[in-house]
């Protein structure tokens, strides 16, 4: 047997970059590069094998080790999870910085290979630098604390084991019903050992991910189902997107008659003025759809994990609906009592297709979802006007950038107000253009998000829209995209703290306190000058204080040569309705009047639950 002399993490390196994806017909690398900072767990042995590779494998800088893997996440997300990228970190907590990444992609079924450095095997220099000890367990070392947000987990004690190993990191992150993030924990005595590795485990590989086919029993069921539906809905979830099943879902929805609504990880399946198009549903959904979710009797739930977001706690649905759920995991596929469907959507649609030939909805329940959403979007079109208030709305805000974003630009956000907002104002002119992470809702994404989709496709803008509350939290990367030459247009929304959060405190009866900055702790407020301070990073940065202003900034950023920034204040207190129930705990008594009548309300809309099993 022919074999390669080489260390660990030079084998390690050899084995990725000869890995390879086909996208669209043309073979394409699987891995295109990693985000790292280097430190001494990684620095001297992994960084070395990663210098040789540079060309075919470079490594892009960040500043903060969380939003270099969010940064990934994003660029894996805007491949539509047909590439990934590679996140390492030293030990200690550099390491421990990426576990908040980590549950984003794990959350969102995203795919990200995690590498981080681990403390010696052998343990003769124990306790090295940045290692937290266990008395009783010595084997175990921050990295542990991956465990619970990684689809697949391995820390390589003999060099052998990346042999094994490697392979079933790369199977896991392609296989539609278990991606998500891997990670290798590399000690460093480990790293530096030559090994005599066999020369087929290097051999190119070309990739192609699976469409797992569904059992035909199961698909009769879900004809079946179907076929009795008086007043039939679709939900397309994140999965329609990754199956790329865009196009036949929303074929089927045209044939059949049946209206369809989106989660916020489906948004962006269809485009806005699909004719049976009723919105996006749930909490931050539309009228549209909450309207029709309540009178519908089977629901096709494609691609989605039923979050609380997009079933409003359970109660945007009657009691009696019976659930279709087609998705490549059996643990979604099964919620609800639903009829099981466990496959690829779009194998599984074009399967579903096939068996319903000769059904059509009544016109009357078509007519009535696009009546629906028709008074959705002329209510949308009022909250985008502006009017004479003292300071502009999200509405407002959101339906400026939209009208001035181009057919393929790119929107990115997360948390606070604005996936809310965003859901509900934002109209899709293309497929796969809107990224709201709203799996995990992680604040600070939306910048290092915004950087790796822009480098994943610079034909197109990348528009990040954050609030000051995540800005101040993460947003280093400005200058990370300015030095790579990675654009993007970045909207701050500057509305004094976190507002939503204090929107929710105020409606479940409480006190505004520690969320908005006025009312926080603090000796004075004031503003951060977000245009000084994009402008130090190397951007170019604009304030600007109403609706026609933004316009013209907008005009502006998209004449400008790398990644630019537009801080406009905005009124903390007006939001876009069209909301369903959201459960989350009121105490059940209090001193507080407003808290114990919310405790009331609470408990009332309770009563409208669907029970799960």
């Amino acid at each position: 047997m022919s074999t390669i002399r080489l260390t660990m993490a030079q084998a390690l390196v050899r084995y990725l970059v000869n890995q390879f994806i086909i996208i669209d017909g043309k073979k394409e690398p699987l891995f295109p590069g990693a985000f790292g900072i280097f430190g001494h767990g990684n620095v001297t042995c992994l960084s070395e094998a990663l210098v040789e590779v540079k060309d075919r494998l470079p490594v892009w800088r960040g500043q903060n080790e969380q939003s270099m893997a969010l940064a990934a996440i994003g660029y894996n997300k805007a491949k539509l999870r047909r590439q990934i990228m590679i996140a390492t970190s030293s030990i200690g907590p550099g390491a421990t910085n990426m576990i908040t990444a980590a549950g984003v992609a794990h959350s969102n079924r995203l795919p990200i290979l995690i590498i981080a450095g681990d403390t010696f095997v052998n343990r003769r220099p124990d306790p090295v630098l940045q290692q937290v000890e266990h008395y009783g367990m010595p084997s175990i070392s921050v990295n542990d604390a991956f465990k619970p947000v990684s689809r697949y987990w391995d820390r390589i004690t003999h060099p052998e084991q990346i042999i094994s190993s490697l392979p079933q990191a790369v199977a896991t992150m392609l296989d539609p019903a278990d991606c998500g993030p891997a990670f290798i924990g590399l000690p460093q005595d480990i790293q530096e050992i030559a090994y005599d590795y066999p020369a087929a485990f290097f051999e190119p590989k070309t990739h192609e991910i699976p469409r797992p086919r569904p059992d035909t029993r199961q698909i009769e069921r879900a004809i079946e189902a179907l076929k009795k539906a008086k007043k039939p809905l679709i939900i397309a979830g994140g999965g329609v997107r990754y199956s790329q099943a865009e196009e036949i879902v929303a074929k089927f929805s045209n044939d059949y008659g049946i209206p369809i609504a989106e989660t916020m990880a489906g948004k962006g399946s269809l485009v806005h003025n699909h004719a049976n198009h009723v919105g996006p549903i749930g909490v931050t959904g539309s009228t549209s759809a909450n309207n029709i979710a309540a009178e519908a009797d089977v629901i096709l739930a494609i691609g989605t994990r039923l979050q609380d977001f997009t079933t409003g706690s359970w109660t945007c649905f009657s009691a009696d609906a019976q659930f279709v759920s087609i998705n490549a995991a059996r643990y979604d596929a099964l919620k609800h009592r639903s009829v099981a469907v466990v496959g690829d959507a779009l194998v599984a649609m074009q399967d579903l297709a096939a068996g319903m030939k000769g059904f059509k909805v009544d016109a009357a329940w078509t007519k009535k979802g696009r009546d629906e959403m028709a008074i959705w979007n002329k209510a949308v079109d009022g909250y985008k006007t502006p009017t004479n208030g003292p300071l502009p709305t999200y509405g407002q805000i959101v339906g400026m950038v939209n009208d001035k974003a181009g057919e393929r630009d790119y929107v990115v956000g997360a948390a606070g107000g604005l996936p809310g907002e965003l859901n509900k104002v934002w109209r899709v002119k293309s497929a796969n253009s809107f990224d709201v992470e709203y799996g995990f809702s992680c604040m600070g994404y939306e910048v290092a998000g915004g950087w790796g989709a822009a480098m994943a496709d610079p034909t197109r803008e990348t528009i990040v829209m954050v609030g000051d509350g995540s800005y101040l939290i993460m947003n280093s990367d400005i200058y990370s995209s300015v030095l790579t030459g990675h654009k993007m247009i970045v909207i701050i929304c500057d509305n004094g703290g976190y507002a939503v959060i204090n929107r929710l405190q105020n409606f479940k009866g409480g006190e505004s306190y520690n969320n908005l900055i006025k009312d926080c702790n603090v000796k004075q407020a004031f503003a951060v000058d977000f245009v000084k301070h994009a402008e130090s990073m190397g951007a170019l940065a604009r304030g600007v204080k109403s609706i026609a202003e933004l316009g013209l900034a907008l005009d502006w950023a998209k004449t400008t040569d790398r990644t630019t920034v537009i801080s406009i204040e905005m009124d903390a207190f007006v939001w876009t309705p069209g909301d369903a129930m959201w459960d989350v705990g009121v105490p059940q008594v209090s001193k507080r009047k407003e808290v114990n009548e919310a405790a009331k309300y609470q408990a009332d809309l309770r009563k409208k639950q669907r029970v799960g099993v």
